[in-house]
């Protein structure tokens, strides 16, 4: 874990907070000896009609894909989400960091059901679950 609050790891004298909290993460991934790293988020969207989880990768690392297909086939199967993997390109984080790693979107904010099941604590650990499952999976292999 990089963080267990609402507060960046940018350094206090950083002029650029954002790039500062981007590199401090970077560090901590690259100096961590980790198989890989996942970046977990809460989607939102203008229209409330959005809905599911979604694993996105960038192609600099050929295991992102990997694992990213393990992530969402885990989300299928358990959350039933009907979402593909879909690339991101040049993102500075993944461009840096070592080891294979993904962003998993667990669900969407702004959609009322889904902000419901997010806040529910048997929810929340279904989607422990399941991203764990999907990351045994991928290192078993």
């Amino acid at each position: 874990m990089t963080r267990y609050g609402n507060y960046d790891l940018s350094l206090p004298e950083a002029s650029n907070h954002k790039r500062s909290d981007l590199n401090q993460r970077i560090k901590l991934i690259n100096e961590s000896n980790c198989d890989l790293f996942l970046s977990i988020h809460l989607n939102a969207d203008i229209s409330e009609t959005w809905h599911g989880a979604q694993v996105f990768y960038d192609d600099v690392n050929n295991q992102n894909v990997i694992l990213a297909e393990y992530l969402q086939k885990e989300f299928s199967k358990t959350l039933k989400s009907k979402r593909k993997i879909k690339e991101i390109s040049n993102l500075y984080l993944y461009r840096k960091a070592t080891p294979p790693g993904v962003l998993v979107e667990v669900g969407f904010l702004s959609n009322s059901n889904e902000r419901y099941l997010l806040k529910q604590d048997n929810y929340q650990q279904k989607i422990v679950n399941t991203i764990v499952d999907g990351v045994i999976k991928y290192l078993n292999r």
